[in-house]
């Protein structure tokens, strides 16, 4: 990957609390330099209301009730800067640039450079991208796809950006052709905390309101960095502190957004004066949160604050609970997470403060280990001994990273879908949905690499760079025949290919989807379980743009052709038509057009809440999971891969982290001062990095090393620069998802 620039990044002082004037300040440069004053108010305005569209950022819930005009973050205006951008990239760019060119250029440049607005084809042995007819786009698509000895031979990838209707769509497609091979991005991120809570609660995602959040007495945000990926949760979080409850941080940066905020809607905010958010800051060590939490039990056993009415009507399990918390060490479990017995004690007496109202938020800090599962279990266990579920103000809330990732899984992107759906699709469509489990995200990179699979379809995202392992995956996609990327805007995965690889452009979320009965809405599931519509206003980028729904229904129809129960293009005509079919395969929807049309949308059933367990004894289950943690060998460090304040997953919106200090640069590790010292390293100097695993080590050269505070032994730096140095079969166990925070490495200075 080629470097920003030749000199060392700014380093400054770490800020102490987010958002405020320089957060309003941000937004503002980035919508206006972008997209222009008019586009970009027009969008800014219409971002999360309720007859607007939805962010296409992350999944944090916009409010039940009132909305405030100004209902977006710092991150969401980027995101909308980025979409509406006037700058286009059309078949003029692409006769400049051979794609040996644009591979020299970094992915920031590449996102400058506007939206895509016509569909490209890079034959085979070509080097510059040329034009090609939607019509053809599809029929090569097509000739393709029906030519393989066999549908498993194809990959469908599925970014978090696509809407229920085009998901769906798309999934039905799929396994009308005859396979299950649909990865999405939730195969990398939050994969375990749907396995660890449909084994602990039945279900697999959140079991929290915004309301809850505000009356919880204790909030923990352990594993995530709201400050930077879900700048909203801020203002929950600030509202929760107002209401007397206690923001607990785990995590082993110091970040800004868990000290402190100041709300950019108030004026107090603006001038500078934030809200203390974490009352108790504990920087647990790279993976040692495991250890953090079975200590939190064993010191609820021993102070018998158990919630024992609740125990015995709704759980099982708790007696191998209870002989894990005892058998384990209490110094040992200290050393492991680096947290006092003290402060243990003192997180305790938090979370059995008030009436035990508990909520416990995470993100990817907690899932990309291998141990994910366990953890997130051990979560599940600390909220069943109090009974801290299925009650106002308690519950647990996986915080997602996509605006619709969740959404997606819902309506049947998932490689593993169960029985009931297909079952459902089947009598439905009179068709007979294939069974066996697909690909997920690895399968998939490892299928490809091995040759197994010959093409390679990717609604939305930027697989190469959003994927462990970036050589290896690099030289998976070059061994396909096909790869088909739909996107907005230019990416890297654009040009590490198969022998003949199509860019189709498609509208963003902020622009006017017209049809045939015209124009139309799609619609999106946060993280709390809400559906809600989704209506771009702005002018599309070019007349050449398809619709999300519009490419898979074309895609369909070239492919498997229309059926006696499925006419393509009639759908699309109306995406009522999609919603209707929706409603009949899942559960909870009906009637989908009607609720989906209420302001604010409607939630989806979520037993949980109620103090249902849909597991297989009808209770929650207590996990029982051995002490396990990543250890590596001695002089080694555990690296953690993260985002910066400047980027959404790999679009890199500019090159500062203005909350840690960093200015004009991204190829630097952060490490802790006395780890430098011992390796005779220099503040800013460039360091070389490699990477350990049972099949050999992973290098990246000339990384700027920058001393942080950060618990001796760990490390951390941005993803994708570091995503080299992942190995692709170092997985959590169950989920499969790649241990992108379990990294182990050493460091030496550059040559």
């Amino acid at each position: 990957m080629p470097f920003e620039k030749k000199t060392p990044p700014k380093v400054g002082k770490p800020k102490t609390s987010a958002a405020g004037a320089a957060a309003v300040a941000s937004s503002m440069n980035h919508v206006m330099r972008t997209a222009g004053p008019v586009r970009g108010t027009k969008a800014l305005l219409e971002l999360n209301q309720k007859d607007g569209f939805d962010c296409p950022s992350c999944a944090w819930p916009d409010p039940d009730d009132h909305r405030a005009v100004t209902e977006f973050c710092e991150n969401g205006a980027k995101a909308i800067a980025s979409e509406a951008t006037t700058k286009q990239i059309d078949r003029s760019f692409f006769r400049k640039h051979s794609v040996a060119d644009l591979l020299e250029k970094s992915d920031y440049w590449h996102d400058q450079q506007g939206r895509l607005v016509e569909p490209m084809v890079l034959r085979e042995g070509a080097t510059h991208y040329e034009p090609i007819d939607w019509n053809d786009a599809f029929e090569l698509i097509g000739s393709q796809l029906k030519s393989l000895d066999n549908p498993d031979e194809a990959i469908f990838y599925t970014s978090g950006r696509a809407s229920n209707e085009a998901a769906f769509l798309y999934q039905l497609f799929i396994r009308h052709y005859g396979t299950n091979n649909l990865p999405d991005c939730s195969n990398m991120c939050h994969e375990s905390s749907g396995t660890a809570m449909k084994q602990a609660v039945g279900i697999g995602k959140g079991t929290v309101t915004l309301d809850d959040i505000h009356e919880a007495d204790t909030v923990i945000c352990i594993g995530q960095n709201p400050g930077t990926n879900h700048p909203r949760m801020l203002s929950s979080l600030e509202t929760c502190v107002e209401n007397g409850g206690k923001i607990i941080a785990v995590n082993p940066l110091k970040e800004a957004g868990l000290m402190g905020f100041a709300h950019p809607q108030k004026i107090s905010g603006m001038m500078g004066k934030s809200t203390q958010l974490a009352t108790q800051y504990l920087q647990v060590k790279v993976n040692g949160d495991l250890a953090l939490l079975r200590a939190l039990g064993k010191e609820i056993f021993e102070r018998d604050a158990l919630d024992h009415d609740f125990i015995a009507n709704h759980t099982n399990g708790i007696d191998a609970y209870r002989n894990v918390c005892a058998a384990a060490d209490y110094d040992d479990l200290c050393k492991r997470s680096g947290i006092s017995r003290k402060d243990v004690s003192e997180l305790a007496d938090s979370v059995l403060s008030g009436d035990k109202k508990l909520i416990t938020c995470w993100a990817m800090g907690l899932t990309q280990h291998k141990n994910a599962v366990a953890t997130i279990r051990e979560v599940a266990n600390i909220h069943l001994l109090i009974g801290a579920i299925g009650r106002p103000g308690a519950g647990l809330c996986p915080v997602r990273g996509h605006s619709n990732v969740q959404g997606d899984r819902t309506v049947g992107i998932y490689e593993k879908m169960p029985e009931p759906f297909l079952a459902a699709q089947d009598k439905e469509f009179a068709m007979t949905c294939p069974r066996e489990h697909g690909y997920d995200t690895v399968e998939a990179i490892l299928a490809m690499h091995q040759g197994d699979a010959k093409v390679f379809f990717a609604l939305g995202g930027n697989f190469l760079q959003a994927t462990p392992d970036t050589h290896f995956t690099g030289q998976a996609l070059q061994n396909c025949d096909l790869t088909c990327q739909v996107s907005t805007k230019l990416n890297r995965s654009h040009l590490i290919t198969g022998k003949t690889a199509l860019i189709l452009p498609c509208l963003g979320r902020s622009e006017r989807d017209t049809q045939i009965e015209g124009d139309q809405f799609v619609t999106c599931e946060n993280s709390m379980g809400i559906v809600h519509l989704s209506k771009g206003k702005l002018e599309p980028s070019s007349p050449e743009l398809l619709s999300e729904p519009d490419i898979v229904a074309r895609l369909a129809e070239a492919t498997v052709g229309n059926t006696e129960k499925i006419n393509w293009r009639w759908l699309i005509g109306n995406y009522d038509r999609i919603r209707n079919l929706i409603e009949k395969i899942v559960p909870g929807f009906a009637p989908y057009n009607k609720q989906v049309r209420q302001p604010g949308g409607f939630y989806l059933p979520n037993d949980t809440k109620r103090r249902v367990w849909n597991t297989p004894s009808n209770k929650a289950e207590f996990g029982a999971a051995d002490m396990d943690q990543f250890e590596v060998a001695d002089g080694h460090l555990v690296l953690q891969t993260l985002r910066s304040h400047d980027q959404y997953n790999t679009t890199i919106y500019g090159l500062n982290d203005r909350y840690r200090g960093i200015g004009m640069g991204r190829r630097i590790i952060f490490l802790n001062p006395e780890d430098m010292a011992t390796r005779d390293i220099s503040p800013v100097s460039l360091v070389d990095i490699t990477s350990y695993w049972n099949d050999g080590e992973r290098h990246v050269e000339k990384f700027y090393a920058i001393p942080y505070d950060i618990p001796a032994g760990t490390a951390a730096a941005y993803f994708p620069e570091a995503n080299p140095l992942i190995p692709v079969n170092s997985t959590a166990l169950e989920s499969n998802t790649p241990t992108s925070k379990s990294i182990e490495i050493s460091i030496q200075s550059s040559s």
